[in-house]
C-alpha cells in the first residue's frame, strides 16, 4: 500500500543523483521535492513535508547548516544525511545535530527507500498519524493539509492560502510583516508586490470567517489565539 500523503524535501547538488532519488521516492506513492543547494530550500521550510534528505556537502551553505534551520523550525521533523565522506565523525555530528539516519555515498537507491520508509512509519505510524492544531473553532490537519470546521466539513483552501496561514499559525500572536509572509509563502526569489499577501490575506478571512487574522498597521498581519 502507497503512503500517498507523505511529502519528502531532497537537498542534493548532484542533479543527475537527484533525479534517480527522485524518481525511486515517488515511485512510492510520495510527493517530493528537490532542492539542488540549501539555500534554495530554506525558502521552503513550511512546504509541509513529513521528512527531509540532506546532502552533507553542498555548495555554499552545509547540511549542517540547514538541519539547525529544520530543526529549529519543527525540532520534530525526522533527517536523514547522505554523504560521501565516510567517516564517523561526519555520523556522530549529524546525530548530534538530530538527524534520524545516515548513509554513504554510493548507496543503493533502494536502500534509502526502505531507510526512508522506516522513518516513516516509526514518526507517522503506518499510513499516517495526523497532527491537528485547534484554533478558532478550526482543527487544522498539518500533515495533510486540510482545514475543517468544527463539525468535520472541509473548507478548501489553495496551496498559497494554507502556507500562509500555516505560517501565521507558527508564529501565533507575533504580526509578521508583508516581507516576512512573502519569504515564507513565496521564497526568497518572489518579484512581485507584496499586495499578493493582502489578497491571500483576504481570501483567508472570508473563507475562515472565525479566525481572528488581525491587520496590525504598520507591521503586517497576525493569529490571535
Amino acid at each position: 500500500m502507497h503512503d500517498l500523503n507523505f511529502h519528502i524535501n531532497l537537498v542534493e547538488d548532484e542533479e543527475k543523483l537527484a533525479s534517480v532519488l527522485c524518481a525511486y521516492l515517488e515511485k512510492e506513492g510520495w510527493k517530493v521535492s528537490a532542492f539542488y543547494s540549501a539555500e534554495e530550500a530554506v525558502q521552503h521550510l513550511h512546504n509541509g513535508a513529513h521528512l527531509w534528505i540532506l546532502d552533507i556537502m553542498l555548495p555554499g551553505m552545509s547540511g549542517y547548516d540547514l538541519i539547525e534551520k529544520i530543526k529549529e523550525n519543527n525540532s520534530e521533523q525526522p533527517v536523514i544525511f547522505i554523504s560521501a565522506r565516510d567517516q564517523d565523525l561526519d555520523k556522530i555530528i549529524g546525530l548530534e545535530k538530530g538527524s534520524d539516519d545516515y548513509l554513504t555515498k554510493p548507496f543503493l537507491p533502494k536502500e534509502l527507500v526502505i531507510r526512508t520508509k522506516k522513518i516513516l512509519h516509526r514518526v507517522y505510524g503506518t499510513g499516517m498519524r495526523t497532527h491537528y492544531i485547534t484554533i478558532s473553532h478550526y482543527q487544522i490537519d498539518i500533515n495533510r493539509r486540510n482545514v475543517f470546521t468544527k463539525d468535520g466539513q472541509l473548507i478548501e483552501l489553495t496551496a498559497k492560502e494554507f502556507d500562509v496561514l500555516y505560517f501565521l499559525i507558527e508564529n501565533m500572536n507575533v504580526a509578521q510583516s508583508r516581507q516576512e509572509i512573502l519569504k515564507a509563502g513565496w521564497g526568497e526569489d518572489y518579484v512581485g508586490s507584496d499586495r499578493a499577501v493582502d489578497d491571500v490575506v483576504r481570501r483567508i478571512r472570508k473563507k475562515l470567517p472565525r479566525l481572528t487574522l488581525e491587520t496590525v498597521y504598520g507591521a503586517g498581519y497576525r493569529i490571535v489565539s
